[in-house]
């Protein structure tokens, strides 16, 4: 919805956004729309880091965000390695931009890193993101995607290497992406350890924004 135009009706995702108070402009007719521009928070890591069961535990208890996973809207029509799965990205971000005219900011669970959502058009729409990813040392990735189901697949060779590259290159790359992610390392403390943890991390976030 938000990209129509309500004055001439046309759609673009690439409008030219004006600060304080943000306003996105139609370039068809110049149209100003207000809106909120809220921070978003992306909590990533590697299969088997605990993602998902934060996710959910957090999703019940969180009062002043909305908690989603990003792969309840995967397709197959999003698989597209070769442009680092741009339409997949930039959808989420549409959704979040939408979600956030509600006031809550989105915290979006999911595999990913920074420069997925830094360069595709919705981002303009989106106040700063903070990325945090969880990470935990190789044998217990491996222990615990060992220990999935086996419908799931998680065990197999090329699953258990590709989640322990990912692993390592989160731990490495941390300090250097644009913007920098926070790392929490999930090894040795609980998943209500980690929900609160999270928490925390978006509350510091939040708090600052409105300073």
């Amino acid at each position: 919805m938000f990209n129509v135009c309500p004055g001439c009706g046309q759609y673009s995702e690439a409008k030219d956004v004006i600060p304080l108070p943000t306003v996105a402009i139609c370039k068809f007719c110049s149209y100003g729309s207000t809106f909120l521009s809220l921070p978003m928070f992306v909590v990533t890591g590697a299969s088997g880091s605990g993602k998902t069961t934060a996710a959910l535990k957090l999703a019940r208890q969180a009062q002043n965000v909305v908690v989603l996973d990003q792969d309840i809207l995967w397709r197959d029509e999003y698989n597209t390695p070769e442009d680092d799965y741009r339409d997949f990205r930039n959808d989420w971000l549409r959704m979040a931009k939408n979600i956030h005219q509600s006031g809550r900011s989105v915290v979006l669970f999911g595999t990913s890193h920074p420069a997925q959502f830094e360069k595709v058009p919705e981002r303009r729409y989106i106040g700063k993101i903070h990325y945090l990813a969880l990470v935990c040392e190789a044998t217990e990735l491996k222990k615990r995607l060992m220990g999935r189901p086996a419908w799931r697949k998680s065990g197999l060779e090329e699953t258990l290497t590709d989640m322990d590259t990912f692993n390592q290159w989160l731990k490495d790359n941390a300090e250097i992406t644009d913007p920098k992610m926070k790392l929490l390392d999930t090894t040795s403390i609980t998943v209500l350890e980690t929900v609160a943890a999270i928490q925390e991390w978006i509350n510091e976030n939040v708090a600052e924004a409105s300073v």
